[in-house]
């Protein structure tokens, strides 16, 4: 008998543990559990885009876009080395939101009407433009002025074809894998410049092999407010985003990131966007 009650006993302590366990592990997946509740954070980066999002061949991971997510979970409670940075590619961006597999996304990831239909986004954070990159003593100064010259972006990009049909009918395109193939052919003069977002070019101009070879024309062809994507409905998390972003800004770090990572390019940025503001 005495052997049955302390069984008895124990198994109501351990009943009361798992349930104090279960609790404790619901509490975990809310966006500001980390410094107190101890648990990491999924997000979404790009792992391929020098100066926004990029995977470095140690491991760590660098660019404006990752500046910007550290920041960002930090203000919801998680130290960067409570941070799981993973690879989200463009055309998976709203499913690994719907799956659960990041709690956001911060990846160039342009604000429009359709994807908003899919996700929350806060922001926006970044302003950018499609613009063209060129060789720093380029006479291109104009859109008009690449009528009869080369120009890259990647394949299946409506970038360059924008630029054909819109402002130079008689530029010459030529289609690459990637944009780091894009840069590489603009330095050994196999094309004489490449488009897509400025910020993306800003940041492989940044690089350190290329540094001082390149400058941006400039040229704002298109407006693309960046934002972060969150889960659709998930408003608590979309409004501790845009709280923590607009600290940012007011802090001077969101500066600062602008600096450290398009500086090199001379990229002359936006005024940083105030939330909900988007340009059409």
């Amino acid at each position: 008998m005495k052997l049955r009650k302390v069984t008895a006993a124990s198994a109501a302590v351990l009943a009361l543990a798992l349930s104090a366990t279960a609790c404790g592990s619901d509490d975990s997946d809310d966006a500001d559990s980390g410094s107190s509740g101890g648990g990491t954070i999924k997000v979404g980066i790009k792992y391929d885009q020098p100066g926004l999002g990029l995977k470095e061949p140690d491991g760590s991971f660098s660019g404006f876009d990752v500046d910007v997510a550290t920041y960002v979970a930090k203000e919801l409670g998680y130290d960067a080395d409570k941070i799981e940075f993973v690879e989200t590619k463009s055309a998976d961006r709203e499913n690994a939101i719907a799956r659960g597999d990041v709690k956001f996304i911060a990846a160039t990831y342009s604000i429009n009407d359709e994807r908003k239909e899919k996700v929350n986004f806060a922001g926006p954070y970044l302003l950018a433009h499609q613009d063209l990159l060129v060789k720093t003593d380029s006479d291109i100064t104009k859109g008009t002025d690449l009528n009869g010259k080369k120009l890259c972006s990647v394949t299946g990009s409506t970038s360059a074809q924008n630029v054909k049909e819109e402002i130079a009918p008689k530029a010459q395109l030529k289609e690459y894998g990637g944009y780091s193939e894009c840069i590489a052919a603009l330095q050994s003069g196999a094309v004489d410049a490449v488009t897509t977002d400025d910020s993306i070019l800003a940041g492989f101009a940044a690089q350190d092999k290329y540094k001082g070879q390149f400058k941006l024309a400039g040229l704002k062809l298109s407006n693309e407010n960046y934002g972060i994507g969150v889960k659709k409905g998930d408003t608590a998390t979309t409004d501790k985003i845009n709280a923590a972003l607009t600290k940012m800004v007011s802090d001077g770090a969101w500066q600062e990131a602008v600096d450290a990572n398009f500086g090199p390019a001379n990229y002359k940025n936006e005024p940083a966007p105030k939330i909900g503001d988007i340009v059409s």
